[in-house]
C-alpha cells in the first residue's frame, strides 16, 4: 500500500465564508511595518529574474481545466436527461455558499439559557412547562438547521456541473505553492478524503503527474465514486482511465501503516456534523500523513509539523482574533466547463491550510499578502500577515525602502509572499544602515 517517504502535507481547502459579514476590503491594520524595509538577499534570489518574477510571487493565471476532463463532463451532462439543468445548478451554488456550519451543543444551551432567562423575566413562574415550549419555539425559529447532503446520481451530476471546475481551480492554486516553493518535491502518493468529482486527482495529475503513482480518492458517496470514475474513463464507464492509479473507496484506510505523501481535504470538512468529527478526522488524516499529531519533538515522532501556507508562523490567526474577525481567503480565476450558460471567466475564492511534516526553519517566512494590492503613484499599499502573528499595512515607497522592494511590492499580488526580512534577520551591518537616518 502507500507508504510515502519525505516530506508528507495535509491540505484542507474550504469556501470562503461570507459569516463573517465582511468582505475582504482595505482597511488601516497598523503603521508601517516595522523592519520591512530590505529584499531578502541572502541568497541572491533575484538572480537575473525581473522583479515581476520575484520568488514570492504565486499567483496562477486563469486555470483551465484539463481537456479530457471538460469533454467527459460535457459528455455527462448532454447524456443525462435531467430537465432544467441551470436552474438546478443555479440553485445548488446558492445553497453551497449559503450553507453554515452546523450549531455546536454547547452554543445551543448557551442560548436556551439566554432565553430561558428572558422570558422568565416577563413571565408567571408558575407556568414552566409553557416556558419550555416557549425557549423550543424560539430556538427553532432562530437556529442555522444544519442538514447532511446525500448525494443520489441526479445530485451528483448537478454538482459536477456546478463545482468541478472552481473546485479544481483553487486545489491546482494550492499544489503550485508547494511546486513553486520547493521545485524538489516529487509525491508519489495522494489520498483526497471527499473526493467528490474527483477534482484533486486531475489537479495533482496535472502538477505531479510524472512522480505520482498512486491516487487514493475517498468518498462516504457510492454515486460521487462512479460518477468520478466515469470522468477519469472519458465519460463512460468501460473506457481507459485517463490518470492511471486511481482508486476508490468509501471509507478510509483503517491501518496506521497506510500513509501518503499528500493528503487533501478539499471542501470536505465543513460537511461534517461537529466540531468534534472534524477534529478526529483532521487528526486521522494528520496520522495518514505522518507517525501523530503534534509539534513537539519525540522519539516516537523526530519531524514534527509546522504551517506551511498560508501562515508564515504557528500562532493564532490575527485576523480571526481581531475585534471584527475577518476569514482569511484568496480567490483564483478560471474558465468554467463550457456550458451554454457557462462562458465567461470566474472567479474561485476560498480558504486553505497547508501543514508540513518536518521543521519550519527551512521554509520561507515572509509575509503573506492577505488583501489585494492598492498601487498608488510612487507607493503601494500592502496588508501582511507577518511571522511574529501580526497583521501590518505596509506602505511601501522606493525612496525609504530601496528600489527592489518596491517594485517586488508593485507587481505582487493578493495571496504572494513579498520577500521581506525584519531587523532581527538582518546582519549588524545591514542593521546599521536600517537605523541611520535618510540624508
Amino acid at each position: 500500500m502507500a507508504t510515502g517517504r519525505g516530506s508528507r502535507y495535509l491540505l484542507t481547502i474550504g469556501r470562503w465564508r461570507r459569516s463573517f459579514g465582511i468582505a475582504p476590503q482595505f482597511r488601516a491594520l497598523a503603521a508601517l511595518v516595522p523592519g520591512v524595509s530590505h529584499v531578502d538577499n541572502k541568497s541572491d534570489f533575484l538572480g537575473k529574474r525581473p522583479h515581476r518574477r520575484h520568488p514570492g510571487i504565486l499567483q496562477l493565471s486563469c486555470v483551465r481545466l484539463p481537456q479530457a476532463l471538460a469533454e467527459a463532463a460535457q459528455l455527462l451532462l448532454l447524456g443525462s436527461a435531467m430537465p432544467n439543468m441551470e436552474k438546478q445548478v443555479q440553485a445548488l451554488t446558492n445553497y453551497l455558499w449559503s450553507r453554515h456550519l452546523p450549531v455546536e451543543p454547547e452554543e445551543l444551551q448557551r442560548r436556551a439559557v439566554l432565553l430561558e432567562k428572558k422570558i422568565l423575566e416577563n413571565a408567571d413562574s408558575c407556568q414552566t412547562e409553557k416556558h419550555h415550549e416557549e425557549i423550543l419555539h424560539a430556538l427553532r425559529r432562530t437556529t442555522y438547521h444544519w442538514q447532511e447532503l446525500s448525494y443520489s446520481e441526479g445530485l451528483s451530476l448537478v454538482y459536477m456541473a456546478a463545482r468541478l471546475d472552481g473546485g479544481f481551480a483553487a486545489v491546482s492554486r494550492a499544489f503550485h505553492e508547494i511546486q513553486a516553493r520547493l521545485p524538489e518535491f516529487q509525491p508519489q502518493t495522494l489520498m483526497d478524503f471527499g473526493s467528490g468529482t474527483g477534482s484533486v486527482t486531475w489537479a495533482a495529475h496535472s502538477t505531479w503527474g510524472q512522480s505520482l503513482r498512486e491516487y487514493m480518492c475517498v468518498d462516504s458517496s457510492a454515486a460521487m465514486l462512479e460518477l468520478a470514475e466515469k470522468l477519469l474513463k472519458g465519460g463512460s464507464g468501460s473506457g481507459m482511465p485517463c490518470v492511471p492509479g486511481v482508486f476508490f473507496r468509501q471509507f478510509l484506510p483503517v491501518s496506521p501503516k497506510v500513509q501518503f505523501d499528500v493528503v487533501v481535504a478539499a471542501f470536505s470538512l465543513s460537511e461534517l456534523p461537529s466540531k468534534a468529527d472534524r477534529t478526529d478526522v483532521v487528526q486521522t488524516l494528520w496520522r495518514k500523513t505522518g507517525h501523530f499529531l503534534g509539534k513537539e519533538k519525540s522519539p516516537l515522532d523526530p519531524r514534527p509539523g509546522f504551517v506551511f501556507a498560508p501562515c508564515p508562523h504557528e500562532l493564532p490567526c490575527p485576523q480571526l482574533t481581531a475585534s471584527k474577525p475577518l476569514a482569511c481567503s484568496f480567490s483564483q480565476a478560471y474558465y468554467p466547463i463550457p456550458f451554454s450558460w457557462n462562458k465567461k471567466p470566474k472567479e474561485e475564492k476560498f480558504s486553505l491550510v497547508i501543514l508540513a511534516r518536518g521543521s519550519p526553519e527551512k521554509a520561507n517566512r515572509w509575509p503573506r499578502i492577505t488583501q489585494p494590492v492598492l498601487k498608488r503613484p510612487r507607493h503601494v499599499h500592502c496588508h501582511l500577515c507577518c511571522p511574529d502573528g501580526h497583521m501590518q499595512h505596509a506602505v511601501i515607497t522606493a525612496r525609504r525602502h530601496g528600489r527592489d522592494l518596491y517594485r517586488c511590492a508593485r507587481v505582487s499580488s493578493w495571496g504572494d509572499l513579498l520577500p521581506v526580512i525584519t531587523p532581527l534577520e538582518l546582519p549588524p551591518s545591514a542593521q546599521d544602515a536600517q537605523d541611520a537616518p535618510e540624508s
